[in-house]
């Protein structure tokens, strides 16, 4: 209606004022409600073809769209396991912080893992330090085995300087058996040695190996006590939790609340524009949105994101062929809208539905002197008759909030 009438102004009533004032026909003689087409058919036709061209112009190079959400995701309250509710920490609608803890389950079954974890590594800690213990008294068992050995070196020494002296003084019985008294404690030092080897081998490798081991089931065990407590993973708002001390919750079938995160939706908003704008849609456009949660306000908001795919076309492999004819409506190009200023969707709450237009801009474009004169004519001209199509949303803004309440009774 708006076009029409802009369209009027430039056709039918310039057409009208030459038929009144040149040629001197007047309204109910020579024009009258029957000769209206006759008399203003070139006005007519003019304003018909010119609004038809000013509304093509004006919805192609500056789509609008009634579909623009503040999508946002919730994020489940659930736990990495099942088990029964001990102690909550939170009610019901309650704002929370990240690492907020929100309720705690039943943790016996993990205390007492964690109570093993840490007797085993005091066993290890224990053992550890009997090793060491072991480790002296190998030290004194070498000093003996060695003080018996060069007590019998000296004897068999001395025993062999007389036999060479004197011979027959010492019987050969008697340095045979001094001969094998010194082997024997040659092996018992070897053997002393070798135990002191295998203890040092305890407490250099197997024993912190052992102690490594244990520390690790002593974390795990302390982690998996940690899980019993669910804490926040972010800001935000927690919705439907009825959880009491007692209940079950399980993270396939019983979860026990939704969190909304603080920023959920407040970021921009997800608008759905025809596919005949696909080659229009740029990032960096200026946009503007209305939304029914906040009436009477526009917002001036920027495209940052133009989905290049349509949502529509997406396939998921099933056992039965795809048949094109079943996607009757075509889907829109996805634009991601984001306010131009600071703030600008304060007051917008998260899901909230806004339909708004995007706005070509050919200001660059024009600062090139390559342009011929009809081709920036055009251009001056597109640029221009956007401020028909913002004029227009702010009529919709003006009888949206009208138009939900008396019309439709919402």
């Amino acid at each position: 209606m708006l076009e029409l009438l802009l369209c009027s102004l430039v056709t039918i009533f310039p057409d009208y004022l030459y038929r009144r004032y040149v040629q001197g026909k007047r309204l109910g003689r020579e024009i009258t409600l029957y000769s209206v087409w006759y008399e203003l058919r070139w006005g007519i036709v003019s304003c018909l073809m010119l609004t038809v061209a000013l509304i093509t112009v004006i919805f192609y190079f500056h789509p609008s769209t009634k579909a623009a959400v503040s999508f946002y995701r919730s994020i489940p309250i659930l736990p990495e396991g099942s088990g029964r509710v001990a102690e909550v920490y939170v009610g019901l609608r309650d704002k929370v912080s990240a690492g907020q803890p929100i309720f705690r389950l039943d943790s016996t079954k993990e205390e007492a893992a964690l109570e093993t974890a840490r007797r085993q590594a005091a066993e290890i800690d224990a053992a550890i330090k009997v090793a060491q213990t072991d480790l002296a008294a190998a030290d004194g068992r070498i000093r003996e085995a060695e003080g018996a050995l060069n007590q019998a070196i000296d004897e068999l020494g001395t025993k062999n300087e007389l036999q060479q002296r004197s011979p027959g003084t010492v019987a050969g019985r008697e340095i045979e058996r001094l001969e094998h008294v010194v082997d024997g404690r040659e092996g018992a030092l070897a053997a002393v040695k070798a135990n002191k080897q295998s203890i040092e081998t305890q407490i250099s490798s197997v024993l912190p190996a052992r102690k490594a081991s244990a520390e690790a089931a002593l974390n795990q065990a302390q982690v998996e006590l940690d899980k019993t407590v669910i804490h926040a993973g972010l800001d935000g708002t927690v919705e439907q939790f009825a959880l009491r001390v007692g209940d079950i919750v399980n993270p396939l079938m019983r979860p026990a609340g939704i969190l909304i995160p603080k920023e959920a939706g407040r970021q921009g908003l997800f608008a759905g524009f025809a596919q005949l704008e696909a080659q229009v849609m740029k990032v960096g456009m200026v946009a503007e949105v209305t939304c029914i949660s906040k009436p009477f306000t526009v917002i001036p908001m920027v495209v940052t994101q133009v989905q290049d795919v349509v949502a529509a076309g997406q396939v998921r492999p099933t056992d039965v062929l795809i048949d094109a004819l079943q996607v009757a409506k075509p889907g829109s190009i996805t634009v991601v809208l984001e306010p131009l200023y600071g703030g600008g969707l304060e007051g917008v709450p998260p899901g909230s539905h806004c339909m708004g237009n995007a706005y070509t801009n050919n200001h660059d474009l024009l600062a090139s002197a390559d342009l011929g004169f009809w081709r920036r004519l055009f251009l001056h001209a597109v640029d221009a008759v956007g401020i028909v199509h913002a004029v227009i949303l702010r009529i919709q803004t003006l009888v949206l909030p009208v138009q939900t309440l008396v019309f439709t009774g919402h």
